[in-house]
């Protein structure tokens, strides 16, 4: 018997005994006490301010298209330089990504300020969820950002 052959099986053994656990689930599992339990929690997340989870929801639309295509690349290209590249790419945009949520709850648990922050190489972008302007803030906050990176950033505040 082949790999191919036995992992064939394998794989349809499980889904088969996935199937077969999923009909035989009690139907009151999906009763509508576990929906009012969830759709709860999404309220109290969603009051942020909504041109910050506008701002979120587009960034980490652009980063899944860009994974989608680097994805495509490693898998379609036969090319091992170019898989190598768009593979770099991708752990650079994870990171991007891990870095930029590590920032935004800094500046929440340090400051106490609801924000986005956006990374592009260089360029740290944070739009911040405040009407006030305070320059010894904000500087205190550039400052914050600016002890995570060994390099120098252009670090850019915005109020909104």
């Amino acid at each position: 018997m082949s790999k191919n052959n036995l992992w064939f099986l394998t794989l349809f053994s499980l889904i088969l005994i996935l199937g077969i656990y999923y009909i035989t689930l009690p139907s009151d599992i999906f009763s509508n006490a576990e929906t009012e339990e969830v759709s709860k929690k999404i309220d109290v997340n969603v009051s942020e301010n909504n041109m910050l989870v506008a701002l979120r929801v587009e960034r980490d639309e652009h980063i899944s298209n860009e994974m989608a295509e680097l994805q495509d690349k490693i898998l379609s290209s036969n090319d091992a330089n170019e898989k190598n590249t768009a593979f770099e790419e991708l752990q650079l945009l994870n990171l991007s990504k891990g870095k930029e949520s590590y920032l935004e709850d800094k500046i929440q648990n340090d400051f106490g300020i609801i924000s986005f922050v956006e990374i592009n190489q260089d360029n740290i972008n944070v739009t911040i969820s405040s009407n006030e302007h305070d320059e010894e803030l904000v500087s205190k906050i550039m400052k914050s950002i600016q002890e995570e990176f060994e390099d120098r950033k252009n670090i850019t505040i915005k109020f909104s």
